[in-house]
């Protein structure tokens, strides 16, 4: 039954490939209405795809044969879904705003959530306020976040989005082994007002603790032993941590059921908690809660992760378009490409599926992107003029925080709508001639007029909301979290486990000791033993 309606959506393709999206709008005077979706003040236009009535019905066919329904419920149920590591994968229990019960093997895992809820939030109010003080008892001004991954993505991607709402101290991200990385922030930061936070699940991540431990002895040359007063983990690896010198009370862990691309929603996102104060982070939690209520319940065609998942499988899938470009016409989403980059390749990036066999299609994209409108000066000549055709999505706010910078706002808006329709109607020979020849151009110009059309019928979606404030983020990071799970379901793969990250980690540790000691190398290929043995050279300064 899948595999027909796979066939099915091929086909219609096939027979459609000659409309253009601006045919499409021609024969729908109404297709804008029809293809979008609202959820209060967010808006989700994919008008501007190749998806017609047919193509919809037939995703939607193919959501309801992958048993989607299911497999979501089972989610939410706490379900072993994450079958590769016998886990639930209960990310959304974290924002729970309503504390439901939530059960794993027969247990509701609310009351600890809720109880690990209050002791972070009690934890980041007392930082805020200046109840919690450094060695010598005054406030902290300043915030160092040590991780990596999901440790890291998610609370900097957030609290850059949300910088309107700072109101606690600075807060600062390490996550790179790149020593340059914790060098460039330790040299603007003071060690007697600095507090760091530790994030390792494990507490053994060794770009984490390789940084810590940085951290540690920067501190420790000023404050000794006091130095214990200006850590604080989030671990499930409490001896760990304490054996580090970081005291019980200071250690926040979160169970195995939270992936961490998907944790920012729980302890790992203490920074940014800190950074903008609980009611703010609840503002945050409770925009994803309303976004995981509208998955559980609204129809499919009405719901907004399963459409925006099922424009991406028609242009992967169907139109063969193998990579997406993600770009939010808004500053502070800078690090958002980065974040659902993590989010839906490392989620998706798989060739099995759940059964063992071999994935039958193409599974996860490439997703990358940039804010607006810095791209439109870098990219954007590929995206309109080059021979690979990329759906791009474009996410911007009606309103802006600056208002005494209405007019830049403004400049945004028309900038970010300019690129969509481009994108869309491109522009012939007989129109670039037209406008050549109101410019008063030569005729050497006009017989260059090829270089300046452009192909158009490319797609794009666009998400659009009032403003950027807590409760919008959370809803806009739970719509990608959704879509990239809508995906993976009808593929059928595990959306939850990323074992594609462990083997270049074992062979880095077999490699370590063999560049510090510059030790011979037995067993390696060429190329691993030719780039040692220059490194050693280089580092000798020697040719």
């Amino acid at each position: 039954m899948v595999e027909d309606i796979w066939s099915r959506l091929a086909k219609h393709y096939d027979n459609n490939k000659g409309v253009s999206l601006a045919d499409q709008f021609e024969r729908n005077p109404r297709r804008f209405e029809e293809f979008t979706l609202r959820l209060d003040d967010m808006l989700l236009d994919y008008s501007k795809t190749s998806i017609d009535a047919t193509a919809r019905d037939l995703l939607l066919k193919l959501a309801k044969s992958a048993r989607l329904e299911q497999k979501r419920d089972d989610m939410f149920r706490g379900v072993r879904i994450n079958e590769t590591e016998g886990r639930a994968a209960l990310h959304t229990a974290l924002r729970n705003i309503e504390n439901k019960p939530v059960y794993v093997d027969g247990e509701d895992v609310m009351p600890d959530i809720a109880a690990t809820r209050e002791r972070v939030s009690a934890f980041a109010e007392g930082i805020r306020s200046g109840g919690i003080t450094t060695y010598d008892g005054v406030s902290f001004t300043d915030i160092v976040n040590i991780g990596i991954g999901g440790s890291d993505l998610g609370p900097s991607m957030a609290t850059r989005a949300l910088a309107p709402y700072h109101d606690g101290p600075r807060v600062h991200f390490v996550s790179n082994i790149d020593g340059a990385d914790i060098a460039d922030t330790l040299k603007t930061l003071d060690p007697k007002k600095t507090l760091f936070i530790i994030a390792s699940k494990t507490f053994t991540t060794i770009e984490t603790m390789t940084n810590a431990n940085t951290a540690k002895s920067w501190v420790s040359a000023t404050l000794g032993d006091a130095a214990a007063k200006h850590f604080a983990a989030i671990s499930s690896a409490v001896e760990k941590a304490a054996d580090f010198g970081i005291d019980p009370d200071r250690v926040f862990s979160f169970e195995d059921w939270v992936g961490g691309r998907y944790s920012v929603w729980g302890p790992i996102g203490l920074s940014l908690m800190i950074a903008i104060g609980k009611s703010d982070f609840n503002d945050f939690l409770r925009g994803a809660y309303e976004i995981d209520c509208h998955f559980q319940s609204a129809p499919l065609e009405k719901n907004m992760p399963v459409m925006l998942g099922l424009v991406g499988m028609w242009h992967n899938n169907i139109c063969g378009y193998n990579s997406r470009a993600v770009l939010p016409y808004d500053q502070r989403l800078g690090r958002l490409p980065a974040y659902l980059q993590q989010l839906d390749m490392e989620s998706n990036g798989k060739s099995f599926t759940l059964s063992g066999e071999p994935i039958s299609r193409m599974s996860g994209p490439i997703v990358w992107g940039e804010p607006g409108t810095n791209g439109q000066h870098a990219f954007y000549q590929l995206l309109h003029q080059g021979s690979h055709v990329i759906p791009s999505e474009f996410l911007v706010a009606a309103q802006s925080h600056e208002a005494a910078l209405q007019h830049h706002h403004d400049m945004l808006l028309a900038n970010c709508l300019a690129q969509s329709e481009a994108l869309m109607h491109g522009r012939n020979i007989e129109r670039t001639i037209e406008a050549l020849q109101k410019k008063g151009a030569s005729d050497e110009q006009i017989n260059l007029a090829i270089h300046q059309t452009f192909p158009g019928n490319r797609p794009s979606t666009t998400l659009l909301y009032r403003k950027l404030d807590p409760r919008t983020l959370g809803r806009i990071i739970a719509l990608y979290e959704h879509r990239v799970f809508v995906e993976g379901a009808i593929w059928g793969v595990n959306s939850f486990d990323q074992w594609g990250v462990e083997l270049g980690k074992v062979l880095a540790a077999r490699l370590l000791p063999v560049i510090e000691n510059e030790n011979p190398l037995e067993g390696k290929d060429e190329s691993t033993a030719g780039l040692l043995d220059a490194i050693f050279h280089l580092r000798r300064n020697e040719n």
